[in-house]
């Protein structure tokens, strides 16, 4: 197996642990989850959400869609009239909390495999990878620009 076939098969074993111990908490899809943890951290624009979840505009634009339909995710006019900023509902903070939560498990779950100090090394080569990765995709590592801040 190559090493980019084994960090794909990981992905995929951490998704399917993570989407189980949601079931048992709440029947929100994980993308819908994800969407609101992108948004708490940061992406509050469509477009930065887009980027972040690695879809296109017309799929980020139907997934906020849904979160603001379920009263998960408000849109607020920006400063530009033309910008829309997201921004998480106390029902959003709530159906978040239960990722938080999966993911602060599963990090204990995972210290069972590798001591603290492998977990730590392991975090900075995938963020180093990681980084390498969208600086090569978009050319100098800068983040689309859309006009609106």
């Amino acid at each position: 197996m190559t090493f980019a076939e084994q960090l794909a098969s990981l992905r995929r074993a951490i998704r399917r642990h993570l989407t189980e111990k949601l079931g048992a908490r709440t029947s929100r899809p994980f993308n819908q989850l994800l969407a609101l943890k992108g948004i708490s951290e940061g992406a509050r624009r469509q477009a930065a959400l887009a980027e972040r979840l690695l879809v296109d505009a017309p799929a980020a634009s139907r997934l906020v869609d849904r979160l603001e339909e379920d009263g998960l995710v408000l849109r607020r006019a920006g400063e530009d009239r033309r910008c829309v900023r997201l921004e998480l509902t106390a029902a959003g903070e709530r159906e978040l909390s239960y990722l938080v939560d999966a993911l602060r498990e599963l990090d204990g779950e995972l210290g069972e495999y590798l001591p603290a100090s492998e977990v730590t090394e392991l975090q900075r080569l995938m963020g180093k990878l990681q980084e390498g990765l969208v600086t090569r995709q978009s050319g100098d590592g800068a983040p689309p620009t859309d006009g609106c801040e």
